[in-house]
């Protein structure tokens, strides 16, 4: 047999499997698994988590889920933790006397002590007996409950549901505040394009979360200002309004008028801004803070990329027949500009995130009672002291922002593994 025989011919040879870049990093399946879990469970259980709480007859409180809670219950540490004594104390205080009595001479029988010796027992196998008896009076809080008795694992989810929505809103903002300036920038190119370009570097020198302090404040300032004078306004309709209908009934009696103010009550109203608007209100004002400073980086990449892909055959060809500029854009640049914009995207989100919780954590971004990660571990670090320290408190809510955040960076890294060619060679 000849040689040539015996040669596999190129078109029979095995096809080589094309490896995944972005399969190809553990770290960013890890971060993808870890994100996607965490943001399933922070917005589908947002419904339940910022809905109205519920006694346990099913009675409907006006409170919301994250905001309820028991003060008799507070600071209990995690149920898998070892109860403190003072758990142990409030569990036989607010006990029913029916089940406090038979639970005690239970463990009484159990270690063969007497149900004084029970009581003053700080034996943690006494202690867990107690609480496995008396448990079904005492509410299970997984991950602990903070100073006011309120569930810190609802907290958590519902901190979690406001972080990772303002993170992934202001860097939507931050992108797109980006993308727009920077292909503008490049495209345009000469003067427009330096001017606008030496904007971006005096905004970098200044100090950038000081900038976003100053925003947030300042935007706190003028909502109050806003609603002092709304409420003055309402103020003064209201008297002008009760002013003319005395003028119209000037025997009016004092019934009447207390009517007259009603009525001008239910007209035009107070003024003043609901709890709840009040929130909205704040939010909005802090991811428009952090979003509206955050976009310089993008804004430099894509000017960068626009440049570049300006002088390529195809967009010259695109000019030359007549194709407008924002046809040129949608067709040309920005399917080229996506792989840089998604991965400057992945370390715009962290960075939202960290900002968000940092000014939460200094009392400037979100506000009690609404949670976030930050301002729960405010609240945290306050509750650690020489005498005793609810360690829970600061822990869990440090634990799931950091673990977000090193998860959104390994989904960053696998990312640019899957858009940089030359990182994939590798």
């Amino acid at each position: 047999m000849s040689e040539s025989a015996t040669q596999t011919p190129t078109l029979n040879a095995p096809v080589v499997a094309r490896e995944n870049p972005l399969t190809r990093s553990v770290a960013g399946m890890i971060g993808i698994g870890f994100l996607t879990l965490i943001m399933l469970l922070s917005f589908i259980s947002a419904p339940w988590t910022f809905g109205w709480a519920r006694t346990p007859d099913g009675t409907v409180l006006n409170t919301a889920r994250y905001e309820a809670g028991n003060p008799q219950q507070a600071r209990v540490q995690p149920s898998w933790w070892p109860a403190h004594a003072d758990t142990i104390d409030r569990l036989i205080e607010t006990a029913p006397p029916e089940h406090l009595e038979p639970a005690l001479e239970h463990v009484a029988r159990q270690f063969g002590l007497t149900p004084n010796a029970v009581l003053a027992s700080t034996d943690p196998d006494v202690n867990a007996a107690i609480i496995e008896r008396l448990g079904d009076a005492w509410p299970r809080f997984v991950v602990g409950s903070d100073a006011l008795g309120r569930s810190l694992g609802v907290r958590l989810l519902a901190g979690g549901t406001i972080s990772l929505g303002i993170g992934l809103a202001a860097a939507f903002i931050s992108v797109l505040i980006g993308t727009l300036y920077g292909a503008t920038a490049g495209y345009a190119g000469g003067r427009l394009d330096a001017m606008m370009m030496r904007i971006v570097d005096v905004l970098y020198g200044l100090p950038y979360i000081l900038l976003v302090v100053l925003i947030a404040v300042a935007a706190d300032g003028m909502i109050d200002r806003f609603q002092r004078a709304a409420i003055s306004n309402r103020t003064a309709d209201r008297i002008n309004y009760i002013e003319r209908q005395i003028a119209i009934e000037p025997q009016a009696s004092p019934d009447r008028v207390a009517q007259f103010e009603a009525d001008a009550l239910a007209r035009f109203g107070t003024g003043e801004l609901s709890n709840r608007q009040r929130t909205r209100i704040d939010v909005l004002a802090l991811l428009l803070a952090i979003g509206g400073v955050s976009w310089l980086t993008m804004a430099r990449v894509v000017r960068g990329q626009v440049l570049s892909l300006k002088a390529q055959p195809f967009v010259e060809a695109a000019r030359a027949i007549g194709a407008p500029v924002h046809w040129i854009f949608l067709r040309h640049l920005l399917p080229n500009l996506l792989g840089p914009i998604i991965v400057y995207t992945t370390l715009t989100v962290p960075q939202a995130i960290l900002q968000e919780s940092f000014l939460s954590f200094l009392g400037i971004g979100v506000k009690p009672p609404l949670p976030s990660w930050g301002n729960l571990a405010a609240d945290g670090l306050s509750e650690l002291n020489r005498h005793r320290s609810h360690w829970w408190l600061l822990f869990f809510p440090c634990l799931m922002l950091g673990a977000t955040l090193l998860a959104l960076n390994f989904v960053g890294e696998g990312l640019r593994e899957a858009f940089d060619p030359r990182r994939a060679k590798r």
